[in-house]
């Protein structure tokens, strides 16, 4: 039976040794010229080993470590498909051990996985030894002809037979907290939580790894199980961030009388990201509208999260206190910056509406120029060259006031925007505004419409396709105001 299984992305990894096999040794006395053989093959399996851990040290998030995973797997013990069931109890979830596994395949469809998670739990090789994990039992289960073996429930020989599977592997993996073969478990928020997953490999004709694959099969798992506590850790950590930060953003915008507000927020894939916004109802009717952006050299996710809390509840209460002037309410968040963070700066852009006089009155601190979209005009705001917050002695910067006629919007955006395009800023200001003038009528009329047409008009991949320096990972803030 051919152990090699071919890479899915060829041409990116070098081509793995293949693991040759070899009958164990017997009773009979040695040959002469055997010792020679045995340490040719230890040295083979040893190269393959190397050449397989290293392709998953390379795998830089969790779906690619499991994939990478199977198909090492699948090479070791001659097996074509696979699956891994991943049940991790990452940081927060309440539901810790007893959450849905989740399964990541090789080689298998999202049907084949499907009928695959018809078979009972008790009867489906991987699920068992996931259940009877903490009582110290089996670490794999071997069944090498899965239609003849009349033991099996009826549902799982029915799916293999659907599917066109003659046998199976299953091996379990398991990482504790703090343990470590070469790859590290610190995710630099924590330690890696006990991963628990198990693998099913899945051969198209009635066949068995032998004792030599299975020896090799376990040492790759044993290192795999810890890179992929790490990777699991991690995106645990992530989503934790990521949730926090959406946290942070208003969970709805006002409804005022005579505007129509609309926002969209994407964050990074990372998580994190140091971009906010803000609307607020404020007394008489009035609206303020604000809009952010914050990083510090060497900035961590958590940190940066947690300077957006300090400066969009600080701008608030500023806003609350002196709305009616923006020029002093980024002149109290630039001291709040200052003294609480002296090493970080923040752009920020504060706007005080009145709707029904139609006037705006605008400051900004080094962030990009609104656009005033309208019937008559598509235009940015002068709101004067400005440095961001904390980047001079003393900040700052005269306000701006703008007649607004009925029916026209106002568009506030953060960078990330203009860095869609990949282009230089003065070209990226040319082709925002060009996006909006594109505009129907109809679209000028609904601020979500505008957000989604302007998105569409500057796709995230325009830029990596141009050979520019985006690359779709950065945050991107638009907040739309409506006047009429």
């Amino acid at each position: 039976m051919s152990t090699s299984v071919p890479s899915n992305v060829a041409g990116i990894h070098p081509t793995i040794t293949p693991v040759p096999q070899t009958p164990p040794p017997g009773d009979s006395p040695a040959p002469p010229g055997a010792a020679p053989e045995r340490l040719a093959s230890w040295i083979s399996d040893l190269t393959a080993l190397h050449d397989l851990t290293e392709r998953l040290a390379r795998t830089s998030t969790l779906r690619d470590a499991l994939h990478e995973t199977l198909r090492a797997g699948a090479h070791l013990i001659g097996a074509r498909r696979g699956l891994i069931a991943l049940r991790p109890p990452a940081p927060g979830d309440r539901e810790g051990p007893t959450a849905p596994d989740r399964l990541t395949g090789y080689g298998l469809t999202p049907a084949d996985l499907g009928q695959l998670e018809t078979v009972p739990p008790a009867a489906a090789p991987h699920t068992r030894l996931l259940d009877g994990a903490g009582d110290g039992t089996a670490t794999e289960l071997t069944h090498p002809d899965l239609a003849a073996d009349d033991t099996l429930d009826p549902r799982l020989r029915d799916v293999a037979r659907l599917l066109g599977c003659a046998a199976g592997h299953a091996a379990l993996l398991t990482a504790e907290p703090g343990t470590s073969t070469g790859t590290s478990t610190s995710t630099g928020t924590g330690t890696a939580h006990r991963l628990l997953a198990a693998a099913l490999w899945l051969y198209d004709e009635a066949a068995e790894p032998d004792q030599r694959q299975r020896e090799l099969l376990t040492r790759y798992l044993r290192h795999a199980a810890q890179h992929l506590a790490h990777h699991a850790a991690l995106a645990a950590t992530r989503a934790e961030l990521a949730t926090l930060r959406e946290g942070l953003l208003p969970s709805r915008l006002p409804y005022l009388p005579g505007v129509t507000l609309a926002a969209h927020h994407r964050p990074r894939p990372a998580g994190g990201g140091g971009d906010f916004y803000d609307a607020l109802a404020l007394p008489d009717g009035a609206l303020g509208l604000a809009i952010g952006s914050t990083a510090a050299a060497g900035d961590t996710g958590a940190a940066t999260v947690a300077a957006v809390g300090r400066l969009r509840a600080g701008l608030r209460a500023y806003a609350v206190m002196e709305g009616e002037d923006p020029v002093a309410v980024l002149s109290d968040l630039e001291l709040l910056l200052r003294l609480t963070e002296p090493a970080r700066s923040a752009t920020a852009l504060y706007g005080f509406a009145e709707p029904a006089a139609g006037k705006l009155v605008l400051a900004s601190a080094g962030h990009p120029p609104p656009l005033v979209v309208g019937e008559h005009r598509t235009e940015f705001a002068d709101t004067t060259l400005s440095a961001p917050l904390g980047m001079l002695a003393c900040w700052e910067a005269p306000s701006v006031e703008i007649d607004l006629a009925q029916g026209e919007t106002v568009l506030l955006y953060s960078a990330g925007l203009l860095h869609r395009t990949g282009e230089p800023r003065d070209r990226a200001f040319a082709r925002l505004q060009s996006a909006a003038r594109a505009a129907t009528p109809r679209v000028r009329a609904d601020p979500q419409a505008l957000i989604d047409h302007i998105l569409r008009a500057l796709p995230a991949g325009a830029a990596a396709e141009a050979g520019g320096p985006y690359d779709g990972r950065e945050e991107t803030v638009l907040l739309a105001a409506r006047f009429h």
